[in-house]
């Protein structure tokens, strides 16, 4: 199997998009994968899914795994079109909703459908693994935040960039990036995740007025 694809790759083949990798630093950077051959179609879930056992067993490094994953990523939801539409609406109570996509005892991803009714926010956080978003509807808003401690609030954070995201748009984010989404315009946010295994201990949720940090 070759892991990369081609040099400007989209869900919808007409929409021109791009693909960003956030850093352990949460600074951001252009990614254009390399032409090549990609999986022949039909590029199926269970396809996708051994895809992704095989690349935490070849690339170690966070960082040489997003790129391998991201245009496989992108195969998966042009090839299995129906993945676009397995979600869940938005609840009323909370604001979104989650539905996993595959659950096995001891399996090391977490794949799922994630939704923002509009103007749903998140707090700001960090994964404690890596993880990849793909946008399949909807506007998604990122903002970017580091660590900027002082003698009184060493959880203190910095704003130090955001992005919008388009539907055929990607992100992935190191384990360490610090980010907050938001769903913005008229429409639910509909997106493909998918995330590493967590290391717990390096998860954190921020609160930017109190100057804390808190596991999840």
């Amino acid at each position: 199997m070759n892991i990369k694809s081609n040099p400007n790759p989209t869900i919808d083949p007409n929409l021109e998009c791009e693909n960003w990798i956030i850093h352990s630093d949460s600074t951001k950077e252009a990614y254009y994968p390399q032409e090549t051959e990609l999986p022949v179609d039909p590029y199926r879930l269970f396809r996708f899914l051994t895809d992704m056992e095989d690349i935490l067993l070849k690339i170690p490094n966070d960082r040489d795994r997003l790129q391998a994953i991201m245009p496989l990523v992108r195969h998966l939801l042009t090839s299995s079109y129906w993945l676009q539409m397995e979600y869940d609406l938005p609840s009323p109570k909370t604001g979104w909703s989650v539905k996993m996509l595959y659950r096995e005892p001891e399996y090391p991803l977490t794949v799922q459908m994630v939704a923002w009714q509009p103007g749903g926010m998140s707090p700001i956080h960090n994964h404690g693994a890596w993880g990849i978003v793909a946008i399949v509807s909807g506007t998604e808003k990122n903002r970017f935040w580091k660590r900027s401690p002082t003698p009184e609030h060493r959880d203190r954070l910095e704003l130090i960039g955001e992005q919008i995201l388009e539907p055929g748009e990607i992100i992935g984010f190191m384990p360490d990036a610090i980010h907050s989404v938001e769903s913005v315009g008229d429409e639910p946010t509909i997106s493909f995740n998918i995330y590493g295994e967590t290391n717990y201990k390096q998860r954190y949720q921020f609160d930017t007025k109190n100057h804390t940090a808190k596991n999840f």
